[in-house]
């Protein structure tokens, strides 16, 4: 299972590899090529882009308990912004030494939404709000298919651009530009497995967010109500038929009271839903001989979304390895997805090891700022000196000698 998850899908990159060149060779040409033989979409310069009265539409249409879910969802989304974004600074480190960040937004972005069985309206949330924050001034969204929900999202939100595109010929389009879509400094949004690996195939050209694969749920709990453990794991499980939605327990009795909760409430699922694949093929309750199993076994795996579903402080403190973490049998992750506020654009495949989800800071650049004095320079010229004949830089230590 853990190997599975480091596999490269070759398929997928021969594929997108095919659209991107595509696509960087014939620009629009090959966008609306694309677009209308994998979406059925057929697009001209002047249908790409969603009109402004297609939002205004949108926006009067949306029933009410949406709009006011959106504008809530947004408030919280946008307070964990603000407190996400990093501060400028300016500190004094000796006399004649002052030095500092500064802070300054990324240009121009590109957000990807999904638009497969549904248009994500809480993707655009996510990506867009942390980039109004940060200060980014273009905000250019792509879906192939904008839905209602996600048309009066934008128009709430300021978003003037919007096309219809998806795949990886929206990746391409928006990392190199084409004559109708502007190129972008940075790329946003989860996709499927050929967004994924379009985004892996241009970001030595355009910077991306991160590689998110197919969502992944592991709860770690010896006790808590099976109903909610269930409930949980089938909702993270119908995002997608690759999901992996875990339940790792040093109890019998709660695997197999999960087990028949999981498979009551799956049964009222239709049957074309998600997550009847996905816990079929990736879903799994593991028994662990011990809490330190348990843990060491979490924290390898490094998941997406990690559930402690009981209050158990110690536990938390020890798993410290997950991408967004859900504390308390009423912390349910779909939560978590739509309206606490936290971002859930989050890594995969245990990318989580090593960086956490979306924030504000991925949307700024943190600058380094140094004043030298007279005196500084003084003060700071000797140890420059020795430092560089060190390493045999004769032009560095000149470079500060000239100025004595």
């Amino acid at each position: 299972m853990l190997a599975a998850r480091q596999h490269r899908d070759a398929a997928a990159e021969s594929v997108a590899s095919r659209i991107v060149n595509d696509v960087r060779r014939r620009g629009d040409a090959a966008v609306f090529a694309w677009t209308r033989r994998l979406d059925g979409i057929r697009l001209t310069p002047r249908t790409l882009w969603v009109s402004a009265s297609e939002r205004r539409a949108a926006a009067r249409a949306v029933p009410k308990v949406l709009r006011a879910a959106l504008e809530h969802a947004a408030r919280n989304i946008r307070r964990v912004a603000e407190a996400q974004l990093p501060p400028s600074w300016s500190i004094t480190i000796e006399p004649g030494v002052r030095v500092g960040q500064r802070v300054t937004a990324i240009d121009t972005i590109g957000c990807y939404i999904p638009g497969g069985r549904f248009s994500l309206v809480s993707t655009l949330l996510m990506t867009a709000i942390p980039a109004q924050v940060a200060g980014v001034r273009r905000i250019v969204v792509a879906c192939p298919r904008p839905n209602a929900a996600l048309l009066a999202a934008a128009e709430m939100l300021g978003l003037e651009e919007i096309a219809h595109i998806g795949g990886a010929q929206a990746i391409a389009a928006l990392a190199y530009g084409t004559r109708s879509v502007p190129r972008v400094e940075k790329l946003f949004g989860p996709g499927n497995r050929f967004v994924t690996a379009a985004k892996r195939l241009v970001s030595a050209d355009c910077a991306i967010d991160l590689l998110a694969g197919p969502t992944e749920l592991l709860i770690v709990a010896a006790s808590g109500n099976p109903r909610y453990i269930a409930a949980d794991l089938l909702a993270q499980a119908e995002h997608d038929p690759e999901a992996m939605a875990l339940l790792v327990t040093t109890s019998r009795k709660l695997a197999e009271a999960v087990r028949n909760a999981a498979a009551e409430q799956l049964s009222r699922l239709p049957d074309r839903n998600p997550a009847k694949r996905s816990l079929a093929d990736k879903g799994a309750i593991l028994l662990a001989p011990n809490s330190a199993a348990a843990v060491r076994f979490a924290n390898r795996f490094a998941p997406e979304h990690l559930s402690i579903p009981v209050e158990h402080a110690e536990l938390a403190r020890k798993l410290d390895a997950a991408g967004s973490v859900f504390l308390g049998p009423w912390s349910a992750q779909s939560i978590g997805d739509y309206a606490s506020g936290t971002n859930h654009v989050l890594p995969t495949s245990g990318g989580a090891r090593t960086r956490g989800g979306l924030s504000t800071a991925d949307f700024v650049r943190c600058s380094s700022v140094q004043y030298i004095s007279a005196a500084g320079l003084r003060s700071l010229g000797p140890v420059v000196a020795a430092l560089a004949d060190a390493e045999g830089l004769i032009a560095h230590r000149r470079a500060v000698e000239v100025r004595q």
